[in-house]
């Protein structure tokens, strides 16, 4: 017999069915059946028109009303609970298969690939096969990329670097000094390249379109500088970033930039050019002597370049400038200019969080291995 039931809402049933189709914070599958609960009230609606509208089955919509009627409503929201399949690898397969992803890749390789993994598995399991798609979910469950490397400096955090890297921090700490600024120096490349055929703008319903095909332009240098108190930044463009490029960089920061000051204190890192001796090869002694007088130069521990606030800046500096084809230096140079121009009107600033106390807290294994070597 073909059971026919008649769905009624009271005032709050309505009103918690309305705010679950209104919110969105719920799933696709339960705001579909309130939708269809709101619908079937009092018979405002038939079958077939709620059919059409939501774009549902007429068997789901009779399932709803009946376990609406006979369960009540939280039943007819969530109509039971869908475990899904069942996993294909067990306890013990999962964790072979991460020890497996972990472990150096077979000679001739250079790293694991899926097909690779299911192949090593099959051989040292009891299972027959194993999909691509079953070793990609259980790597991302792990937060296993095999196929994925990240170059970087690994710090020696010995006494030399906890030295150093406590005296950048002190000198953060103390408070602005317009005779004595704390300014943050560094350098970085940009590759110019030219457009071989004229990039599309975006337009409505169409994305920007740029030409694959590009020619290599040379490569820059971008000296920057960076005064967090000041919240200033200059940036200057050279072809090199040799010796005497340094040493012009050092005159113009004490002669133009902070003339009235009477020593600049210059953070920057371990370049073999960022020295005094590039300035004696740059002028004549009595002029390095002069520019010297009034730099006092902090050099960051090696492979520490986030103590830098100078590389923070570069960062900034391309995701909101670089981050695109330049063609020429002459190019570089403008745009470079109305980024600096904008930042230094904002009076952009870093808000330096990390102080001694805070490195000794963190780094506190490192600063216990010295200790115990006593």
């Amino acid at each position: 017999m073909n059971v026919k039931y008649k769905v009624t809402l009271n005032r709050d049933e309505r009103c918690e069915l309305e705010k679950i189709t209104s919110s969105g914070k719920n799933s696709a599958r339960r705001i579909k059946r309130a939708q269809i609960l709101l619908m079937v009230d009092n018979g405002s609606h038939e079958d077939q028109e709620i059919s059409e509208i939501l774009s549902v089955s007429a068997s789901t919509i009779y399932r709803v009303k009946r376990d609406f009627v006979e369960y009540g409503l939280e039943e007819a929201l969530d109509e039971g609970s869908r475990p899904g399949q069942p996993r294909k690898l067990n306890v013990h397969q999962e964790a072979l298969l991460v020890a497996i992803a972990c472990s150096e890749p077979p000679k001739g390789r250079c790293r694991w690939t899926l097909s690779m993994l299911g192949d090593q598995l099959v051989t040292l399991s009891d299972i027959d096969e194993i999909s691509h798609e079953t070793i990609r979910n259980r790597l991302k469950d792990n937060d296993l990329k095999p196929w994925q490397k990240k170059m970087w400096c690994i710090a020696n955090l010995d006494a030399a670097f906890i030295a150093r890297m406590e005296h950048i921090l002190d000198l953060y700490s103390e408070p602005k000094d317009e005779q004595r600024p704390i300014v943050n120096f560094d350098e970085a490349a940009k590759q110019l390249v030219e457009q071989i055929n004229e990039p599309k703008r975006a337009k409505q319903g169409h994305v920007a379109k740029e030409d694959y095909e590009y020619k290599r332009a040379g490569m820059s240098n971008i000296f920057i500088f960076f005064d967090r108190h000041r919240g200033w930044r200059k940036t200057k463009v050279t072809t090199r970033k040799t010796s005497v490029d340094f040493a012009e960089c050092m005159r113009e920061l004490v002669d133009k930039d902070y003339p009235n000051a009477k020593v600049v204190r210059v953070v920057l890192d371990n370049f073999s050019t960022h020295s005094e001796a590039s300035l004696y090869k740059a002028f004549p002694a009595c002029e390095a002597r002069r520019i010297l007088k009034k730099l006092e130069f902090h050099f960051t521990p090696k492979h520490a370049s986030w103590l830098n606030m100078a590389e923070i800046e570069i960062g900034n500096m391309n995701q909101q400038c670089l981050d695109r084809r330049i063609p020429s230096e002459k190019v570089l140079m403008e745009e470079l200019q109305y980024w600096q121009s904008q930042r230094n009107k904002e009076k952009a600033s870093i808000n330096w969080m990390f102080n001694v106390d805070k490195a000794r807290e963190k780094l506190n294994r490192a600063y216990d291995k010295l200790t115990g070597q006593n």
